[in-house]
C-alpha cells in the first residue's frame, strides 16, 4: 500500500508538518536508490513539496534517475545539518518514485521551481515515514507512519 503526500498530511498533519520543516531546513538531502546489481547508491538531491505531492527532480540521465526508472524504490533522508544537533530529529521517507512525463504536470512544476532543463521529475508514493529524536535528553523516540494506519511511537532509554 502506498500514499501520496496529501494523504499522509491528511492522516497525520503534525508529523507531516515536522517532516516538511526538517526538509525545509536545508537544501540538499540524501537519496538512496538501487543500482542494476541491487546494491545501494546514495546521492544528493533537492526535494519539493507542491500541490500535495513530494517531488524529486533530477538532471537528465543522472544515475539516480536511471536507477529509479529501473526500480522505483527509494529512501530519502533529510540533511541532519552540522554537528550533533539534528534540528528536530532525523527524518526519513521511503516509497516508490513514479516518473512524470505529462507535459502539463511538468509545466506546472517548472513554473513553481524553475529547474534547469531538461530534467527528470518523479512523484513519490510513500510506503513509510520515520522520525527519530531525543526527548528530555533521556529517551530515543521513533515515530513510524505507514499508509492505512496511525503513527506508531516507540520510546527507548
Amino acid at each position: 500500500m502506498t500514499a501520496n503526500w496529501a494523504t499522509f498530511t491528511a492522516a497525520e498533519p503534525d508529523l507531516a508538518a515536522t517532516v516538511e520543516e526538517r526538509f525545509g531546513t536545508f537544501t540538499h538531502h540524501v537519496l538512496a536508490t538501487l543500482r542494476k546489481d541491487g546494491s545501494p547508491r546514495t546521492t544528493g538531491l533537492e526535494v519539493r513539496f507542491l500541490d500535495g505531492e513530494l517531488w524529486l527532480g533530477m538532471m537528465p540521465d543522472s544515475l539516480k534517475a536511471l536507477d529509479l526508472r529501473r526500480d522505483p524504490r527509494f529512501a530519502l533522508q533529510a540533511n541532519p545539518g552540522p554537528g550533533t544537533d539534528t534540528h528536530g530529529g532525523d527524518v526519513r521517507v521511503s516509497g516508490r518514485a513514479v516518473e512524470v512525463t505529462d507535459a502539463g504536470v511538468k509545466g506546472a512544476y517548472m513554473k513553481e521551481v524553475e529547474p534547469p532543463e531538461p530534467f527528470h521529475l518523479f512523484r513519490t508514493e510513500l510506503t513509510e515515514v520515520v522520525r527519530t529524536y531525543v526527548e528530555d535528553e533521556k529517551y530515543l523516540v521513533v515515530q513510524v507512519w505507514k499508509p492505512g494506519g496511525p503513527v506508531r511511537t516507540l520510546k527507548r532509554t
